[in-house]
């Protein structure tokens, strides 16, 4: 089973060189590595040429190029033919030794899994359960294990607007829970794979290409991908394919701009899963959307950053207001 990474990154050349420090020790070492970058400066090729990586083929692709789904479709166009398994990581993550060595296997156990996430273990906060902690509108409970949600899920749940899916599971009115899973070995079902970690059979990326609706910063082009995927097979969130996930603000859009994918992309992804939903789920969607807009403006003054909080609100009501209008047409 031949395992290629792609890696598209944009003026992180630091974070990049972390990760790639942390490939370089697997105990199962990638048959090929891409670097797929879209900076507008020349940092990240100097730091690779100054340090060298068994397998890597670099890439700096022309403006028209640059962009996160126009970056990863190229690094598909751009595979070894015998390749089995596409990988992709963002380039602020860095990896546990066995991170290939256990994607590997999660495979070879299933057949029909075609899309497998990671874990990103500083942002797991299950707990082994503990007596008398368990309210259901705060908290969820798997396998032993429990996390408290947070405040938006909670309002949700007290509002009767939650999800009752597991995580990773999409719901008709979409806006499910993102908190992962526990880490207890298993691998779990779900329809959303998050673009930090996701590896795929090769036979998906040979079929379905990453959307080109979802530009430049591409927030939920993860979610879109993976949703198409489950055509193929099922996807799963593998609590022992693990890695640190370090956010790094280069590269990000501004808080306007944030809040308006937030929503806009929010409702292509929705529709993608569930073209005609009931009148139930469009109520709760846009319910959930409100509320959290709301809550963003409650943000300006709970926390220290108003300005981002106030304009990433106002960027979430234009965005909901446009879908009056303007809604995204869709690309299967």
């Amino acid at each position: 089973m031949k395992i290629s990474l792609i890696i598209c990154t944009y003026k992180r050349s630091i974070s990049l060189l972390k990760l790639l420090k942390t490939v370089e020790v697997q105990n199962l070492y990638p048959d090929e590595i891409l670097v797929i970058d879209g900076s507008t400066d020349e940092l990240t090729k100097e730091i690779l040429t100054k340090n060298s990586f068994k397998n890597l083929t670099y890439y700096k692709v022309k403006p028209n190029q640059r962009g996160l789904t126009k970056q990863r479709n190229f690094g598909i166009d751009s595979l070894k033919q015998d390749t089995d398994i596409v990988c992709f990581l963002d380039d602020d993550t860095v990896l546990d030794k066995d991170y290939f060595k256990n994607l590997k296997t999660v495979f070879e156990s299933d057949d029909n899994i075609t899309g497998v996430g990671g874990i990103a273990t500083n942002e797991n906060k299950w707990k082994q359960n503990t007596l008398d902690y368990y309210n259901p509108k705060k908290y969820i409970s798997i396998d032993g294990f429990h996390v408290k949600l947070g405040q938006r899920h909670v309002l949700r749940n007290y509002l009767k607007i939650g999800s009752s899916q597991l995580p990773g599971v999409m719901p008709e009115f979409s806006n499910g829970l993102s908190c992962g899973y526990p880490l207890t070995g298993k691998s779990y079902p779900v329809d959303l794979l998050i673009g930090m970690s996701m590896s795929f059979r090769k036979k998906v990326v040979d079929s379905i290409k990453f959307s080109t609706y979802f530009e430049g910063y591409g927030l939920y082009e993860d979610a879109d991908f993976s949703i198409r995927a489950l055509e193929y097979g099922k996807n799963v969130l593998a609590t022992s394919v693990l890695l640190e996930h370090h956010h790094d603000a280069a590269g990000r859009p501004n808080q306007f701009k944030y809040g308006k994918m937030v929503t806009r992309n929010g409702w292509y992804v929705w529709r993608i899963k569930y073209a005609n939903p009931s009148l139930k789920a469009r109520f709760k969607w846009n319910s959930i959307a409100v509320v959290l807009t709301g809550l963003r403006f409650v943000n300006v003054i709970t926390t220290q950053k108003r300005k981002e909080a106030f304009t990433e609100a106002i960027g979430r009501c234009v965005g909901l207001f446009s879908l009056i209008f303007n809604k995204p047409k869709l690309k299967m």
